[in-house]
């Protein structure tokens, strides 16, 4: 599992940590039931605090995407990833929702909209 942390994003370590292990889950590289390194282990390999990895797990515990089982480990949850995929897409269409509303407020054009929302994609 790769999973790249860049200090110059506006991110927090953890929300960065949790949102790829997210976005492998959805994609199926990480697949229901798949074992996740130790938090001690992922903050080695990292090189970042146990606490940053520990929250990332709790996150992703809490949003449903892993499932953490005392001695054993964190895995995995075995949900349906269409009903996933639509959440996200909710979420997703909530706040762009709240960007056009911003933007027909001030004068942004449709175009310029559409540039900056090109631009930030391309820069994830």
């Amino acid at each position: 599992m790769d999973i790249i942390i860049s200090n110059s994003s506006g991110k927090p370590i953890y929300e960065q940590i949790s949102s790829q292990i997210k976005n492998h889950i959805i994609s199926g590289t990480l697949l229901e039931g798949a074992a996740l390194p130790s938090m001690r282990l992922l903050a080695k390999e990292l090189r970042v605090s146990v606490i940053t990895t520990k929250r990332a797990y709790e996150d992703l515990e809490r949003d449903g995407f892993i499932e953490t089982v005392m001695g054993k480990g964190s895995f995995v949850a075995n949900r349906n990833m269409e009903l996933i995929k639509e959440e996200q897409l909710r979420i997703t269409e909530e706040h762009l929702q709240k960007a056009v509303h911003v933007a027909k407020s001030s004068g942004i054009t449709l175009l310029d909209l559409h540039e900056m929302l090109s631009m930030l994609y391309e820069e994830e």
